[in-house]
C-alpha cells in the first residue's frame, strides 16, 4: 500500500518542528504487510555542518530519528487509540564522512501484527527499526537502530 507521503511529511513535521526546522523531508513511505519502509532527506546547509564541513552528527541522528517515526506512524497509524509510540533508545554508528545532500532509509523491523497482539494483551512492545544513510552517490555513511515502543493507553 502506498501512503501520501505529503501527508505523513505534514503530520511529523507539525508533531515533531524539529525535524522541519533542520529542514528534513519525508520523501517516500509504503507499507506492505510487514515490509514498512520510509525515506527522509537532509539538504546540505553550511548551518548543519560540522567542522569537516558534512552534516553534523546531531543532524544525522535527527534524520534517522524522523525516518524512523514515520515507519512507525505508517505502520501503527490505524493502532493510535490503543497507544503512543515513543522512541525507546537508540545505537547509531558513523562509517563514512557524510557530504552534501543525505538520505536515510528505514525499515520496520517486527512485524505488525505481533506488536499489536502484544499491545492488546496489555503489553508495551518493543521493536526495532533499522536506518541506513546514504550520500548522493550511494555510499552508506551511518547505521542506526531506533528501538520503539508503544505505550498503552490506560
Amino acid at each position: 500500500m502506498s501512503i501520501d507521503s505529503k501527508a505523513m511529511a505534514l503530520g511529523l513535521t507539525s508533531a515533531v518542528p524539529f525535524a522541519r526546522t533542520v529542514g528534513i523531508e519525508i520523501a517516500e513511505v509504503s507499507a506492505d504487510g510487514d515490509d514498512v519502509r520510509a525515506v527522509a532527506t537532509l539538504p546540505d546547509e553550511e548551518r548543519l555542518h560540522n567542522h569537516v564541513a558534512g552534516p553534523h552528527a546531531g543532524a544525522l541522528f535527527a534524520l534517522g530519528e524522523t525516518a524512523s517515526g514515520a515507519v512507525v506512524m505508517a505502520a501503527f497509524a490505524p493502532h493510535l487509540a490503543l497507544g503512543t509510540p515513543l522512541a525507546v533508545r537508540a545505537d547509531i554508528a558513523y562509517a563514512k564522512l557524510a557530504l552534501g545532500p543525505v538520505r536515510a532509509t528505514a525499515t520496520l523491523g517486527r512485524p505488525v501484527a505481533e506488536v499489536i497482539d502484544e499491545l492488546t494483551r496489555g503489553g508495551r512492545p518493543e521493536f526495532p527499526v533499522t536506518v541506513e544513510i546514504t550520500r548522493a552517490d550511494g555510499a552508506v555513511t551511518t547505521t542506526m537502530t531506533v528501538v520503539w515502543t508503544i505505550r498503552p493507553n490506560r
